[in-house]
């Protein structure tokens, strides 16, 4: 069979989430000039088992539309449209602090005024061989260098500066690597004679961290990787530690004549805007949300929260790769009739003529995810499940199979890639998720929705996204009726996302959570809501959407926990919201907590199952396995792992949080060598940490009864539902999960023992 090209058309929603009533628009781009469009919504994304499975909905954009190749961009800078206030005539002297991360052949610009096509403008940057560099239009095309020819160091703070005397026509460099611990600082200095002539206004904007293409393009190029800090223009020759130590903010009645600008980026840290201190007011912007809330060159270490020190938090870390938003043109817009059921759904995108044809026999198929949530006063289903957009985002466009050497022993077999992920390597302008590294190998923090993603569509990498259409599937299969929400809307309308339902499925793998969604969620459980948490690993990372750019979702790793990447000494606070990163459980919030069980360990060789446990009769669940003997294993089968306990699980632990009253109905058994604890488990590293001699690291499903007549029902393993459609859905799995939701479901209310 030859392989069907999910890529040949590419996209993305401008909203991840819509309700009923209001518009989506849709951003294509392909080499095709036209592209055959279908909306489906979504049982299955599964090509596995149970298999792709999805209805066409006749749509008002269901047809053939134009479309055209759109290109992708990556890297950040900051943009200052300056008018021609930066032009620089007659004298000047131009300097910032820098912490180069990956210093590369080609020059990486630092601040610039510069159009490469020109040739006309000024450039400040850095090259491996040339050390610091300054380029000087002279409207020939052909710009006048000057090169300190020392190399600077990675990771090390330098000053770095340019002054040019019109006078005597002396261009002088600074290249100034300040001392740290036992290195003792070392200064660069070098003079150069410039010839008249020179054009230093490119008729572009200022950028710091970037340079144009051209006047025209609107293009960048030159991206800088590492941090820059207090970049500074002054309108006369300065030698540079008078330069360096130039304040912006003088005493009462003073003011520096020859200041044309002075950024501070401490100001404004939870925003895009960057501060121009001067009292010309040349206030920037970012672009492609470079990383703020870093530490800068003053940083004493006494202070870890950016918010309580913010002028030791004066740097932005710049990244070649850095992607927020396409920015592509828009192709066209939905507007989503009310009376559509809500749902996963996908735009499926086909080669005109093909549309009647078989998903099998296609040659190319990309389907594009969003989804369709009530309206504010939509009719409402008993039951919702809440999507789990945070995490999609956070795993979106993922590496970790092709790039994490470690990766392969954890599985215990060969890696087979899927063509997604040899496009996306191949691609890599698209951006990875945030658990992979930017290019200088500093991790991934932020994960946007405004570009392709590649692992959260149907025929995608089977984990998450595709896991957790396994319960909308046997849902659809059992008649449930129930409604779609997204994590989206509980962090934006918290309890108001939740109330009106009577019970909510959180599905195979509810990650990343936000302060507002787990406030939310406890709320909801104690105002009788009934949750069934019907996987593991879940509320486990505290992260949040930036408030100033909704579309994005920002991570700190910290320095525990299982990770592919930590964050730098003093960048666990997130630059959005201010508040730590990292766990839950560091920040008191254990998801025990909240759903009774939390993340103990990885278990990704293979699979196992579950066996009762005495509490499993207890009259308050006796219900539940009715029927299932204490000797026989429940769930030794699922679609692909071909065990219900297994890919991650999760397990009660009274002392984080589990409700004294929790009832232990059963835990896994068969878990071996392969199965790992997590690392904040581990105090000291000993033998017999593993599944086969190490009792904590297991799958429990808990219950426990809540206030106000609520209960929660928690599976504590990831493949759990992965095994609902075994044997064409007649199983032990089913049937528990089926007697879990009837009586969820009915309103008599649960009672809270004692």
């Amino acid at each position: 069979m030859i392989p069907i090209n999910t890529n040949l058309f590419l996209g993305y929603p401008d909203t991840i989430s819509v309700a009923l009533g209001e518009d989506v628009t849709f951003h294509i781009s392909s080499q095709e000039s036209a592209v055959q469009v279908s909306v489906v919504r979504l049982r299955c994304a599964d090509v596995d088992a149970p298999g792709l499975k999805y209805e066409i909905v006749e749509s008002a954009i269901s047809g053939v539309h134009a479309c055209h190749d759109q290109p992708v961009v990556p890297g950040s800078a900051v943009v200052v449209n300056d008018g021609s206030a930066l032009s620089l005539a007659g004298s000047w002297s131009i300097g910032c602090y820098i912490w180069p991360t990956r210093i590369t052949p080609e020059t990486q610009t630092i601040l610039s005024r510069w159009s490469e096509v020109d040739g006309k403008g000024y450039l400040l940057g850095i090259s491996k061989a040339d050390g610091l560099t300054m380029k000087l239009g002279t409207g020939s095309g052909t710009a006048f260098t000057a090169k300190t020819g020392k190399p600077l160091k990675e990771r090390r703070w330098h000053w770095v500066s340019a002054s040019f005397d019109a006078g005597t026509g002396v261009l002088t460099l600074c290249q100034w690597q300040l001392a740290e611990g036992c290195v003792p600082e070392r200064l660069t200095t070098e003079t150069f004679a410039v010839e008249a002539g020179t054009e230093l206004d490119s008729r572009t904007p200022f950028l710091i961290g970037a340079h144009h293409l051209s006047p025209k393009q609107g293009a960048y190029a030159g991206f800088f990787d590492g941090k820059i800090e207090a970049a500074r223009i002054v309108s006369k020759p300065m030698p540079a530690s008078d330069l360096r130590a130039l304040h912006p903010t003088q005493r009462t009645g003073c003011a520096e004549s020859s200041l044309l600008a002075f950024w501070d980026f401490s100001v404004g840290i939870d925003t895009l805007a960057v501060t121009d201190l001067s009292t010309n007011a040349l206030h920037g912007r970012l672009h492609q949300l470079p990383r703020r809330a870093v530490t800068g060159v003053c940083w004493s270490g006494k202070v870890h929260d950016w918010r309580l020190a913010p002028q030791e938090y004066g740097a932005i870390h710049f990244h070649s790769d850095d992607l927020y938003d396409c920015g592509w043109k828009p192709t066209f817009t939905l507007s989503v009739p009310e009376n559509w059921k809500t749902g996963f759904y996908a735009l499926r995108l086909r080669v005109p003529g093909t549309e009647a044809a078989p998903s099998e026999t296609v040659a190319a198929e990309t389907f594009i995810p969003f989804f369709i949530t009530p309206a504010e006063h939509s009719p409402r289903a008993k039951l919702a499940v809440v999507a789990s957009v945070a995490t999609y985002l956070a795993y979106a466009n993922s590496a970790l199979r092709m790039q994490h050497v470690h990766f392969q022993g954890l599985i215990e077999h060969a890696v087979q890639l899927s063509l997604d992920e040899v496009y996306l390597a191949e691609n890599p302008q698209f951006a990875n998720s945030t658990y992979d590294n930017h290019i200088d190998g500093s991790g991934r923090c932020y994960s946007s929705w405004l570009r392709p993603i590649f692992n959260m569509r149907p025929r995608a990498n089977p984990f998450n996204y595709v896991h957790d259409t396994h319960i909308l599937d046997w849902l659809e299969e059992e008649g449930i009726d129930y409604d779609v929400i997204t994590d989206v809307e509980i962090d934006r309308k918290g309890l108001a996302a939740l109330k009106p339902y009577q019970a909510i499925i959180t599905p195979t793998h509810e990650e990343y959570s936000t302060l507002n969604m787990m406030n939310a969620l406890m709320a909801y459980q104690n105002a009788g809501g009934r949750h069934l948490c019907l996987g593991a690993n879940s509320f486990y990372w505290r992260c949040a959407f930036h408030p100033q750019a909704p579309q994005v979702l920002e991570v700190r790793r910290g320095m525990a926990g299982t990770r592919t990447w930590e964050s730098q000494s003093g960048e666990v606070h997130l630059a959005g919201t201010g508040e730590p990163g990292a766990l839950w459980r560091h920040s008191g919030f254990a998801p025990q907590a909240l759903v009774g069980v939390g993340f103990d360990a990885t278990v990704y060789d293979h699979a196992g199952y579950y066996m009762t446990t005495p509490d499993a009769r207890d009259p308050r669940v006796a219900y539940i396995l009715e029927g299932i003997s204490d000797d026989t294993p429940i769930g030794d089968y699922a679609a692909r792992v071909g065990g219900a306990v297994g890919i991650e699980t999760d397990r009660a632990d009274f002392d984080l949080g589990t409700p004294e009253h929790s009832l232990i109905i059963a835990t896994s058994h068969g878990l071996g060598p392969g199965a790992l604890p997590t690392l904040e488990e581990i105090r000291t590293m000993s033998h017999g940490l593993d599944g086969e001699q190490n009792n904590l690291v297991r799958a429990d499903m808990v219950f426990f009864e809540t206030p106000n007549g609520g209960a929660v029902f928690s599976t504590g393993s990831i493949s759990y539902a992965l095994s609902l459609s075994h044997n064409d859905y007649n199983n032990d799995i089913r049937t528990i999960t089926r007697r879990v939701t009837d009586r969820f479901l009915d309103p008599a209310p649960f009672n809270i023992p004692g």
